[in-house]
C-alpha cells in the first residue's frame, strides 16, 4: 500500500515539474529574427492577409509552443499541415520558443 502511495506521490510531483519547464520563455528578439520566413503566409506583423491562414499575432505564447510542437512531430494534419510539418521539421526548440515568444509579444490584430 505505501509503494502506490509513493508512485502516485512521485506522478504528481513530475507532473507538477512538466508545467514549469514547459512554460520558459523564449527570447522575442531572437525569434524576430527567425521570423521573416513565417511573414509569406502570417503577415509580416503576424496578421495573415489571407483568411484561411491563422493571424500569429497576440496568440499565447505557450499556445504556438504546442502547435509548433505538435507539426513538428506530425500529430497535427489536414488544412496546411504538411506545409508546416515542413517548417516546423527545421525549428529547434530554442527557435520554437523564440517564435512564440515573439508572436505573443505582438498586438492582436497587428494594432
Amino acid at each position: 500500500m505505501k509503494l502506490k502511495l509513493y508512485a502516485v506521490a512521485g506522478l504528481f510531483a513530475l507532473s507538477a515539474a512538466v508545467p514549469a519547464v514547459a512554460s520558459a520563455a523564449g527570447d522575442a528578439a531572437a525569434g524576430k529574427a527567425k521570423a521573416a520566413v513565417c511573414g509569406a503566409c502570417h503577415g509580416q506583423n503576424g496578421v495573415a492577409m489571407i483568411p484561411s491562414y491563422p493571424n500569429l499575432a497576440g496568440q499565447h505564447e505557450q499556445y504556438l509552443v504546442l502547435a509548433l510542437n505538435a507539426y513538428k512531430n506530425k500529430e497535427r494534419s489536414g488544412g496546411q499541415a504538411a506545409i508546416m510539418q515542413g517548417q516546423a521539421a527545421a525549428l529547434s526548440d530554442d527557435d520554437i520558443a523564440n517564435l512564440a515568444a515573439y508572436f505573443s509579444s505582438l498586438p492582436a490584430g497587428g494594432k
